[in-house]
């Protein structure tokens, strides 16, 4: 019986030729039927690269980039994007290094690459910016801002394989989290979708939204312990597939962990196993058994686990107090709306302990949380209209799951 989801993974040794990653990529690619049907099928291809980090800030191991999508592997996917389609493509991203605009200018560590291949650079911060609903409703908002570039295009995600300090694991999914704008008024400050509980939600939102119909993980080498400044890996893999939950449950599984497994067992340390949360939701699956995996190569393919940083008991306090102020701002919302209207506020221990307009340069938590440094703190904007729709169900979920 034919399964729903397809995923291939390959043998590319970590030096081999850019004609052999290629060679490798189409061995792992040509059998998802599924997803050349639609990629053949677009007028518009959108390729979210794992690409963005200033140029004197790239770092490479054995003869590979650590923590970004390799050269060769770029190019591989353009090239073959180039031979089995006719559709525009375009490359996007969003720059979180410039402070004054978020913009990524004309002379980005890829640029070069996108020019030999005639793929246009729309950057994710810049008009136009649109509002799009998460299928079905979303599970930790209802909607989202991002680029007008994915109307009616079908999405590409190629990422590396990477632990990641709070999803355990970066991946396809993971890799998508670069898309939502960051200037206001229509973007979010990073720190407002990436923070306790939510994150493990909004990643599986943003995968309903833009539905990724390739997926391609970089295994030539990886990254142990965090998503910057980690351990170098030699993996020697390719991975393809036609599912982004499912192509990364099988690359959890080729990294030694189990992809079903939830916090706090490791790499799942901080938060909760997005895909996991992905797969419950009805998108995608983590059950190997549900899927159409071939592997040329054995997992673990190398040593890998996220960071501990902190204790576990001051993770579970962190956890549940963030929730208990999102549950705080629910109750209460009437109240603090009278008085932060349009402002971001700061919750903790049941205080607004921070309201302004502006909470991108008030520096790391951990300082501003003063003595109660085991009391989360919650940002939100305080909204009359609700108009992104925030899930407080899933706070109510979490604390249950601690």
């Amino acid at each position: 019986m034919a399964k729903d989801y397809k995923v291939r993974a390959t043998y590319c040794y970590h030096r081999a030729s850019e004609d052999e990653v290629y060679a490798s990529l189409k061995r792992a690619t040509d059998p998802l039927d599924r997803s050349w049907e639609k990629l053949g099928a677009a007028d518009r291809i959108v390729v979210k690269f794992n690409m963005m980090k200033l140029p004197d800030s790239l770092h490479y191991f054995a003869g590979r980039r650590r923590e970004l999508v390799d050269e060769a592997v770029c190019r591989s996917v353009l090239k073959l994007l180039k031979e089995r389609t006719t559709a525009k493509l375009i490359v996007t991203d969003t720059n979180p290094y410039n402070r004054e605009t978020h913009l990524m200018g004309d002379d980005f560590n890829y640029a070069h690459i996108l020019r030999e291949y005639d793929a246009e650079f729309v950057d994710s911060n810049a008009e136009p910016i649109r509002s799009y609903d998460v299928p079905g409703g979303g599970l930790m908002f209802d909607r989202y801002q991002l680029s007008g570039c994915f109307e009616g295009a079908e999405v590409v995600s190629v990422s590396k394989m990477k632990n990641h300090l709070f999803m355990g694991v970066t991946l396809c999914m993971k890799n998508l989290f670069g898309l939502p704008p960051i200037t206001p008024p229509k973007g979010r400050l990073r720190s407002y979708y990436h923070h306790f509980i939510r994150l493990s939600y909004v990643l599986p939102d943003l995968g309903m939204i833009t539905n990724p119909c390739l997926n391609i993980v970089d295994a030539l080498t990886g990254q142990w312990g965090r998503e910057w400044d980690g351990e170098g890996r030699i993996c020697d893999a390719l991975i393809a597939g036609d599912q982004v939950t499912a192509t990364d449950a099988c690359g959890t599984a080729l990294m030694g962990h189990h992809p079903a497994s939830d916090w706090p067992t490791p790499p799942f340390r901080r938060d909760r196993n997005h895909l996991l949360i992905a797969a419950r939701h009805g998108f995608g699956t983590v059950n190997l058994d549900e899927i159409d995996f071939e592997s040329e190569v054995e997992g673990p393919l190398a040593e890998f686990d996220s960071e501990a940083t902190d204790s576990e008991g001051t993770v579970e306090s962190w956890r549940r107090t963030t929730c208990e102020q999102a549950l705080v701002y629910r109750d209460r919302s009437s109240s603090l709306i009278d008085k932060h209207r349009n402002e971001f506020i700061f919750l903790q221990d049941g205080d607004v302990v921070w309201s302004g307009s502006d909470p991108s340069n008030l520096g790391s938590r951990r300082k501003l949380s003063g003595d109660k440094k085991d009391q989360a703190m919650w940002l939100k904007l305080v909204d009359p209209d609700e108009v992104e729709g925030e899930r407080f169900a899933s706070y109510e979920e979490c604390l249950n799951v601690a």
